[in-house]
């Protein structure tokens, strides 16, 4: 059996419509006392949270054309335009799933790209979030050959509402899809360690949840232990005796 990987980032959500400024500098204090790798804010608020951050190690980041990625790529360029001339340095973007679904896959190439180069360009990163939950496997698939060619850095799973099982089952099947090509976020409602674990044993390279100060130090902790040794399988027993 292979071992969890220990190598997972943190990252903490603050994307709700009401969030505020005081409940941003809660996540500011949360971020920077568990060393946190990012912090994912609502628009509005990256402004705020780049001069409060500072020089510090964790990543501002925000969402593009979130929650349902209808928009069209002028309005998803200006966004993350927007966004990067306030400090963020990674955007997260939701996928335009109905030109998906119609099959322009140009429109969702156009897309993707308008995003990514304005990223790249701030030397900032760029993640698609997939929704995963509602498409088929194909889909998924597609659409992650195209975020492959459009430059994207990593793979979202949703926007940060799905439930723990879920969110480590859609973490698996991305990394099945995207192989090593790609970093893939895991973003649901995760409640202990138990769901930090389940979604890096399927291969998250990055957790996005809301966290609580009890989940970040667990989860911390958990990430700082040496992972367990993987146990021999029946193949390699059998080398081995031969």
């Amino acid at each position: 059996m292979t071992a969890p990987r220990r190598t997972a980032r943190l990252e903490h959500r603050l994307t709700r419509p009401t969030a505020t400024l005081a409940e941003l500098d809660a996540a500011i204090g949360l971020a920077l006392g568990h060393e946190l790798a990012s912090l994912l804010v609502s628009p509005w608020l990256v402004r705020a949270a780049s001069r409060r951050l500072g020089r510090s190690s964790v990543r501002v980041a925000t969402v593009i054309g979130f929650p349902h990625g209808g928009q069209v790529a002028a309005v998803k360029a200006f966004e993350a335009s927007k966004a990067l001339q306030d400090g963020a340095t990674q955007l997260d973007f939701v996928l335009n799933a109905g030109a998906l679904l119609s099959g322009d896959e140009k429109a969702v190439l156009d897309d993707m790209l308008a995003v990514v180069e304005m990223a790249h360009s701030a030397v900032a990163v760029a993640g698609l979030i997939v929704q995963a939950g509602a498409l088929d496997e194909e889909l998924i698939r597609r659409a992650c050959r195209l975020a492959a060619r459009a430059g994207v850095d990593s793979v979202v799973t949703s926007c940060g509402d799905d439930p723990a099982p879920a969110t480590a089952q859609r973490a698996g099947l991305l990394r099945r899809v995207v192989g090593d090509e790609l970093e893939v976020t895991a973003a649901g409602e995760l409640v202990d360690v138990a769901d930090v674990a389940a979604a890096v044993g399927a291969g998250a390279d990055r957790i996005s949840t809301s966290f609580s100060p009890e989940l970040a130090a667990a989860a911390t902790a958990w990430l700082r232990e040496p992972a367990p040794a993987a146990q021999p399988s029946l193949a390699d027993l059998g080398a081995a005796v031969g």
